[in-house]
């Protein structure tokens, strides 16, 4: 099991910055991706970013930029660097992990909580 408890939403206004966390904790040593997600009202979750443990990273279109999204292995901690945000941006963000199990080959994700995050003047 891998629990995944994201920190740093909060209410910042057009143009301004956030910088979200997620620690993980448990079966850290399988995880072999983390990432973000989110979800506004009456849309379906999108990926913002991933990142694998070797540092490859992966950005959603709408991004376009602005965002970063870092990872410390030794910490178990993925960070989402967010700047120049937008109303658009407004949503709750979800801490993503992936993990795989040797030989068996067994595939989980495994979801945050959440973190609020809105924009608006």
């Amino acid at each position: 099991q891998v629990q995944l408890v994201e920190s740093g939403g909060g209410l910042v206004q057009p143009g301004g910055s956030l910088r979200l966390s997620c620690a993980a904790s448990g079966s850290v040593l399988r995880i072999n991706a983390m990432g973000w997600y989110r979800q506004a009202p009456g849309k379906e979750r999108e990926l913002v970013a991933d990142i694998t443990n070797g540092g490859d990273t992966n950005y959603a279109d709408f991004v376009n930029g602005r965002f970063t999204i870092s990872r410390d292995n030794a910490k178990n901690t993925v960070s989402l660097q967010m700047n120049s945000l937008k109303p658009e941006d407004t949503a709750v963000y979800y801490c993503n992990a992936f993990t795989l199990t040797p030989i068996l080959s067994i595939k989980r994700i495994y979801w945050g909580r959440g973190t609020q995050v809105t924009v608006s003047s």
